[in-house]
């Protein structure tokens, strides 16, 4: 169907815009189309109005995907500008006398929200209870810039200058198995036993690679019986506890209720904790109501396995300051000592 030229002047509508962003930033039309939630022939019709608009093509269509124009790139560029301006106006517009109430999206890894934020979650709630929560926990890093969370946390250190990075602490892991997989198969007494047991993997974006962890440990072997690859933290603490093999855990594991041993022979590994937001988050009572909490969650003086120097899990109950070690978990399984 021939295209109708666009009227002289005419300015393209934001949809349109943003639709184009997500399709670059997809890769594909089927791609942008499900992350959109809209219909795969809407999303080419939006971009063939577009270009109608500009007056050139603006990408390419392969097999494996899109490909922008020289026109695209410009365009591209300019629409990147918009979407940052819309960003900005509407952060400009929550901060309002009124906005201790509404919502706010916080991005956190699986783990640290599974077994560390939501149990706290409660007590804030109840100090704020004009306020919602959106606690999204994946492995995925979130893009504030682009407003897709309010608030992230996570364990790699953002790089963009537009962005306010606050370190929250320091979570260290070692590895670990069940008490009924030290019973059944031992634990090894050198890194080099480790080919003669079962190891288990986290595999996602922001956990630590095997070949990263074993690096500086003398006597890693070369390569070791991977039993099972999860991809979330919840189910890799089960799956440890249950006695499927040897995982690295955060040193606090021990307390959270399972049958679970540290083994201090094959090494220890350290990852930052860091907090970011866009710097206008600030002005937002409600966003900073939850930055405070957020970050008095992760003081190191209360919770002393955030610190950075290195704490053994067995010395834990002796530093913790206030309700006792078991206390801060209650709600999972009771820990045994």
């Amino acid at each position: 169907m021939e295209q109708i030229a666009a009227a002289p002047g005419t300015m393209p509508d934001w949809q349109s815009i943003r639709v184009f962003l997500i399709l670059e930033r997809a890769g594909s039309f089927r791609s942008a189309a499900a992350e959109l939630g809209i219909s795969v022939n809407s999303v080419r019709r939006r971009i063939g109005d577009l270009e109608a608009l500009i007056g050139a093509p603006l990408l390419t269509r392969h097999v494996d995907g899109i490909r922008l124009t020289a026109e695209g790139h410009a365009i591209l560029e300019a629409a990147s500008r918009m979407e940052e301006a819309a960003f900005t106006l509407l952060r400009a517009g929550e901060a309002s006398p009124f906005s201790e109430a509404g919502e706010v999206r916080i991005a956190v890894t699986e783990g640290l929200g599974a077994f560390w934020l939501a149990p706290r979650l409660v007590e804030f709630q109840r100090a704020n209870p004009r306020l919602t929560v959106d606690l999204r926990c994946a492995m995925e890093s979130a893009d504030v810039l682009r407003l897709e969370a309010d608030l992230a946390i996570q364990l790699t250190r953002p790089t963009s200058p537009d962005l306010r990075v606050v370190k929250l602490g320091r979570i260290h892991l070692l590895p670990y198995a069940a008490r009924d997989y030290e019973e059944t198969y031992g634990l090894p007494a050198a890194p080099e036993d480790l080919t003669r047991h079962r190891i288990v993997v986290q595999a996602s974006s922001q956990t630590i690679r095997l070949e990263d962890y074993s690096r500086d440990i003398p006597g890693f072997p070369a390569s070791i019986p991977i039993a099972l690859k999860i991809n979330v933290s919840s189910a890799y603490y089960w799956a440890i506890a249950k006695g499927a093999g040897i995982g690295l855990l955060p040193t606090y594991a021990s307390a959270i209720g399972a049958r679970v041993v540290p083994i201090d022979n094959l090494g220890r590994y350290s990852l930052d904790i860091w907090l970011t937001y866009h710097p206008d988050a600030e002005r937002i009572e409600r966003v900073r109501r939850t930055i405070d909490w957020i970050r008095a969650a992760f003081d190191p003086r209360r919770y002393p396995w955030f610190q950075d120097a290195f704490i053994h899990p067995r010395d834990l109950p002796t530093v913790v300051k206030g309700a006792p070690l078991p206390d801060l978990f209650a709600g999972f399984t009771a820990m045994t000592p």
